[in-house]
């Protein structure tokens, strides 16, 4: 029963307490250059969700042979290799997409989010807690990128993964669709979440 609520408090820790993005600002290349619409917002969070997964679990069963020297070299080659996978995929599935998201998809590699789950987190536990913490992480990311997606989308181009919403006289923010609009909408998200935190706070004092 305590490993239950061990295990849930540790994702949802992940998707909420410290989202990625909207509370520990990580990874903010991709969150402000793929997410001008919701299929390459949705594409990038699940691309990432991937590697995160898969290298969390294979840093946390090979923890205790790693050198402890070349750790951070192994783990980069760990999740080149993943994402070297995904870019296979993704370009195999829809080119458009592919080229859409451009070589963000690459730069998973420097994402210091999943470099720092293998550092701080997988290479300590057992992969089981690996894994939920890692699911976690990659969920609440996907939720904040498909969040900052949606919005722009919407409001740049009157659509919402590829359906029209306001019929033919919306008039399009541009902006939103180009990158000061990414900055915009975060810092709207941003507010809205430490908002949230504070009311959280007050309630609880």
């Amino acid at each position: 029963m305590l490993d239950d609520k061990i295990t849930s408090e540790t994702f949802w820790e992940g998707v909420w307490e410290n989202n990625p993005v909207f509370v520990m600002l990580l990874g903010m290349c991709p969150v402000l250059a793929v997410t001008n619409s919701t299929i390459n917002a949705l594409a990038m969070g699940l691309a990432t969700l991937f590697v995160l997964l898969s290298s969390s679990l294979l840093v946390s069963l090979i923890r205790n042979w790693i050198p402890k020297q070349t750790r951070i070299a192994i783990y980069i080659i760990i999740i080149a290799t993943f994402v070297t996978v995904v870019d296979y995929v993704i370009q195999a599935i829809s080119l458009d997409l592919y080229n859409a998201l451009g070589a963000f998809i690459q730069l998973i590699v420097a994402n210091c989010m999943i470099l720092g789950r293998a550092e701080a987190y997988a290479s300590k536990v057992p992969p089981v807690k690996s894994l939920v913490n890692a699911l976690g992480m990659g969920v609440g990311f996907t939720i904040a990128l498909l969040c900052l997606g949606s919005v722009r989308e919407i409001l740049g181009s009157g659509t919402l993964l590829g359906f029209d919403l306001f019929g033919e006289h919306y008039q399009q923010w541009v902006v939103m669709i180009l990158p000061p609009g990414g900055f915009f909408v975060l810092g709207g998200w941003l507010l809205l979440f430490e908002w949230l935190r504070q009311r959280k706070e007050q309630e609880e004092s």
